[in-house]
């Protein structure tokens, strides 16, 4: 097993922390005038989300997470599930609705995703950060709000709701940040 000298600490490197998996999100090197070297750290439970705030001493050393990513895609929501299909063996992949939370919101059958693995085991997955989809329903612009930056609600085909500009007609393909559902710009 490799492990990461406290020397090699730096953002984005994976380890395991208490048998999980972690990742760096932050890290400071600090100097005492008197005493050892430190080295302040910020981690994120990849299993949960949560952040810890530890400090190693300069000998401290830490296992490195068996992590790998892989090319994917999102098949269908089995009601409960999300399910993914690994491009490299083919197989389908679940991960809970829970887990996914949010993100999955704009994403459509078909989406190519990042599979991240621990342990061959599925613990997230990371959808693109823009996405187009069809507008399917919104309401026809009133007249004479053209002048300003008008919004109204708009159904896109994975049933959710965004807010676009006054403009947008039912049947035409917008550009949107599937992380907040931001409406930015029309698809040609």
């Amino acid at each position: 097993m490799s492990v990461y000298n406290a020397g090699d600490f730096r953002k984005g490197i994976k380890v395991i922390v208490e048998g999980q998996p972690f990742e760096m999100v932050h890290c400071d090197f600090v100097k005492p005038g008197k005493g050892q070297a430190l080295y302040k750290t910020k981690l994120r439970n990849m299993l949960t989300g949560t952040l810890l705030d530890i400090t190693y001493r300069s000998g401290a050393s830490l296992e490195q997470a068996d992590v790998r990513t892989s090319d994917g895609m999102y098949s269908y929501f089995d009601g409960s599930n999300y399910v993914f299909m690994d491009n490299d063996s083919f197989e389908q992949v679940s991960l809970s609705g829970e887990v996914c939370g949010d993100q999955m919101r704009y994403i459509k059958d078909g989406t190519a995703c990042q599979l991240m693995y621990w342990n061959d085991q599925l613990i997230a997955v990371d959808p693109p950060q823009h996405v187009i989809l069809e507008v399917t329903f919104t309401e026809p612009a009133a007249r004479g709000n053209t002048a300003t930056n008008v919004t109204k609600p708009a159904t896109v085909e994975t049933g959710n709701e965004i807010q676009v500009p006054s403009f947008i007609t039912a049947g035409e393909k917008v550009k949107i940040n599937a992380e907040t559902g931001e409406y930015l710009g029309r698809a040609s």
